[in-house]
């Protein structure tokens, strides 16, 4: 039972950057596909990149591509997300998931979360 702590959110205006992190409490994390997920205020939790547990495959929500980078550093059991380019619409919080079933993943069904880190984008 792996547990998630993320951080690096916070306040930015418009253009400017964040690096979330999420810790993972296991040695095992290597073996998990992890995900990044966020919720604005009124709205559904939606995807929001995820990468596989070599770093081998990553993909994107069409809303962040270009801007945002995920990845990974196993010997340290870190997740990273690399906001760049950051709009007022990616106000929300950030949730790190994780997931160690590969019949689950591809459903993107993911078992354990983070409590989240708060990113606001000022206009």
């Amino acid at each position: 039972q792996v547990q998630l702590v993320e951080s690096g959110g916070g306040l930015v205006q418009a253009g400017g950057s964040l690096r979330l992190s999420c810790a993972a409490s296991e040695r095992t994390f290597s073996t998990y596909a992890m995900g990044w997920f966020r919720q604005a205020l009124g709205k559904e939790r939606e995807f929001v990149s995820a990468i596989t547990e070599s770093g081998g495959r990553i993909s994107y929500a069409d809303s962040v591509k270009g801007r945002f980078t995920i990845s990974r550093d196993n010997a340290n059991d870190t997740l990273y997300l690399q906001m760049n380019s950051l709009k007022p619409e990616d106000t929300a919080i950030y949730y790190c998931a994780a997931v160690d079933n590969y019949y689950r993943f591809i459903r993107q069904l993911y078992d354990y979360w983070g409590q989240g880190t708060q990113v606001t984008v000022s206009s």
